[in-house]
Parts: C-alpha cells; structure tokens; sequence
C-alpha cells in the first residue's frame, strides 16, 4: 500500500514536469533583438495617443488663424434679381429698397473692421497661448507613453527571468525526486520522502506555469505600449543599471517643477484665460468697422421719372457702442475671470501634486536600490544553506523537510534578487518621468 501511495504522488509530479518543460522547450523562430530606446522610437511613431494628440496641436494652430481672420478685410460678392409691380412701395420686411422695380444686377461688399478696442488681439492671444498649452499636453502624452513603454520592457525582462528561475527550480527538484525515488526502492529512504519531493515538484511546475503566463501578459503590455495591436515578441537587450539615487528630493522638486510639460499646459491655459478674461472686457467698448459696396445693374426696369444709374459704389465707416443688453457683458466679464482664478489653482494644485510625486517617486527609488544588496545577501545565504542542508541530507543528519525548505528558500531569494533589479530600473524610469527628464 505505501507503495502505490508514492507512485500516485510520483505520477502527477512526473507528468506536471514533463509538460512544463515541453512548453519551455519548445522551438521556437529566432526573435529580433529590441533595445529600450528603439522600443520608445516605435511607439513615438505608432501609438495612437501620441498621434492624437499631435492632431490636436494641430487644430489649435488653425484656431490662432480663425481669430486672427478679424484683421483682414471679408468680401463677399452679390448677385441679386427681383421682379416687381411697377410704382409700388414696401410696406413691410426683405427686399432692400422701398421701391419696387424689376432688375437684375451684381456686386461686391467689403467689410473690414477697423478697431475693436483691443478685443481681437486679445482673443488672438488667446489662441496662442491655449495652442502652446496643447503642444505641452501633447509633450505630456509622448512621455506618458515612454514611461509605459519603459514599464512594460523591464515587465518583459522580468518576466522572462522568472521563467528561467522556474524552469531551473523545476529541474533541480525533479532531480531531487528521481534520486530520493531510487533511494526509497532500494530501502534507503521512506516513502514520505518520496511523497515530499514529489510534492515540491508539482509546486514548481504551478510556479513554472505562472512565470510563462506572466511572460505572455508582458509581451502582450509592451505590444500595447509600443502602439501595436500584436504582441512584442522580440528579444530584450538587457539595459545598464542606473546609478544610485540621489541624496534629498528637494532639488529634485524645483528641477521637475522647471522641467514637467503638464505645469508649462497649465501656465499657458492660466495665462490664455486672463487674456480671454480681458477680450471679455472688451466687448463693452465701441467697436469700428468700414463697409464697401460696388457693383452695376445690367437690367433694369424702373417706374419713375428719376433715372437710376447703371453703376454704383459706396462707402461707410460704422461705430458701434454697447449701452445695455440686460447685463451680458458684464457677466461674461465675470465668467471669464473666474475662470481665470480657477486656472491659477488648477496649477497650484499640479505643482503640489508633483511635488509629492517627486518625493514619493524618489523614496521608492532609494527602497528598490537598497532592496538590490538586501536580496543579492538573501541569495547568497539561501544557496549556501540549500548547500548545507543538501549535504546533511545526504548524511542522514536531518529530514527532507529541512532540504525541502532550503530548496524553497533559495527560490524565494532568486525570485526577490530579480524582482529588486528590475523593479529599481522600474522605479528610475518612474522617477525620471517625475522629473520631466523621460524623453
């Protein structure tokens, strides 16, 4: 019976193993090698963010010239025909004489404003500023993009290490296994030795089956990231370590407040609504415009003595001044600058934000740099102790539980050792992006 009780354990183990390391032997085609900055030089290109939001600058640019188009002169041409009873005159509405006559004739009117007591060149401004703040939202989106492309790579990189780790666990227990199961049929180890082995096989082919699930998630991430709708399957050039983290966070927050483009959008959207806030002021003072007409009457046919000439041109300066309109302007006006205040705090509130962003992005940078030594220390102690505990085993002086545990141990520590290396490189790229220096 203890027996068929250990080939029952030795059977799930021994095919849980087979079948993982099928999938991590599996041929595969050769993989195009991809370093980190050619992955963001994809994703500048492709990622439809990226390349929404540069259509977005581009609208804003054609806004400057819809408000500058008030400089300019606006002609029109005209061709208007009538017929009409004879001697008559309008009573009422449309036509733009009082008499009635039939004809047919064609022109041109020119209107071109004059002054608008500064409320054109105002709202021009406007455009401008709100232009420049929308390049600096567009900057914003690229490094957005980058900073996911950055996190998504070193995912990869991880997650591929990971299997490795698994794949080597795998085989250094099954290992463990095959050796404890000839033992225990010569009468030299129990069965529940065999069981215990069996039992950590079967726990490292699950961490085996995770680590290459993971790894398919992260390829599929940086895919994303890089703007494609397939998955990155490239091979990852390895990226240098960055050095050390720097010593206080303080001038690390004036140099991200100079340097990050979402606090430049929100200067140039404050500074925009101030002068939207002044061309609001504007509308109540008098606006002057000139208008021109000419044109000539190829058919007439007029009732009345007084002959109308066959040609005619006019010209006409217009001034006009606001004198009540049940308080509109002056609450645009209003509106406007209230608007305009709360542009100031919408700033102040991202410049804090990124102050606080500053710091906590820096201190989980000093974290992951320690954590590197730490773990590198774990590892070394674990794979001493698995050396120890392998050796006592094999003298009889302790139970498979204390090398099963060692063996565990040392896992736990290669898994930490590469979770701190990529997760510092993380956290740099994180930090850098805080910094505005991501680019």
């Amino acid at each position: 019976m203890p027996a068929q009780a250990s080939r029952g354990f030795a059977v799930p183990a021994a095919f849980f193993s087979a079948l993982a390391l099928g999938f991590a032997q599996a041929p595969s085609n050769p993989q195009p090698t991809l370093t980190l900055q050619e992955a963001e030089a994809m994703a500048i290109r492709n990622h439809p963010q990226i390349l929404g939001a540069q259509n977005e600058v581009a609208y804003s640019n054609q806004q400057i010239r819809v408000q500058r188009s008030a400089y300019y002169p606006n002609l029109t041409g005209d061709l208007t025909g009538s017929e009409a009873n004879h001697g008559a005159r309008i009573g009422a509405g449309s036509l733009t004489s009082s008499l009635l006559f039939n004809r047919f004739g064609q022109g041109v009117v020119l209107n071109q404003l004059i002054t608008d007591s500064g409320r054109t060149p105002n709202l021009v401004a406007s455009s401008r500023l709100d232009a420049q703040a929308t390049e600096q939202t567009a900057q914003a989106t690229q490094y957005d993009v980058i900073l996911q492309v950055n996190r998504a790579y070193f995912d990869v990189l991880r997650a591929r290490n990971l299997v490795k780790v698994a794949e080597q666990t795998v085989s250094a227990r099954q290992l463990l296994s095959d050796q404890v199961t000839t033992l225990a049929k010569n009468n030299l180890r129990s069965q529940l030795d065999v069981s215990f082995a069996d039992v950590n096989v079967s726990e490292a082919n699950l961490l085996l089956i995770q680590a290459q699930d993971n790894a398919q998630q992260a390829v599929a991430e940086l895919g994303r990231a890089i703007g494609s709708d397939q998955p990155a399957d490239f091979q990852l050039a390895d990226e240098a370590m960055p050095s050390g983290p720097a010593a206080s966070p303080d001038d690390l927050v004036a140099q991200a407040t100079g340097n990050r483009p979402e606090i430049a959008s929100l200067r140039f959207s404050r500074d925009s609504a101030y002068k939207f806030a002044d061309a609001e002021k504007d509308l109540s003072r008098p606006t002057v415009g000139l208008t021109g007409v000419a044109g000539f009457l190829p058919f007439i046919n007029q009732a009345g003595s007084t002959p109308i000439p066959a040609e005619y041109q006019a010209a006409a300066v217009n001034v006009s001044v606001p004198l009540l309109n049940g308080h509109l302007f002056a609450a645009r006006r209003e509106a406007a600058r209230q608007r305009a205040m709360e542009a100031d705090q919408k700033l102040r509130d991202e410049q804090e934000r990124v102050a606080r962003d500053v710091r906590v992005s820096w201190a989980s940078e000093v974290n992951a740099y320690h954590r590197i030594d730490v773990t590198a220390q774990f590892l070394r102690q674990a794979a001493l102790a698995l050396d120890l505990a392998q050796g006592r085993y094999n003298l009889g002086l302790s139970s498979i539980v204390e090398l099963t545990q060692a063996q565990l141990n040392l896992t736990q520590a290669e898994i930490e050792n590469l979770n701190a290396k990529y997760d510092y490189q993380t956290q740099h790229a994180v930090l850098q992006y805080t910094l505005g220096l991501l680019r």
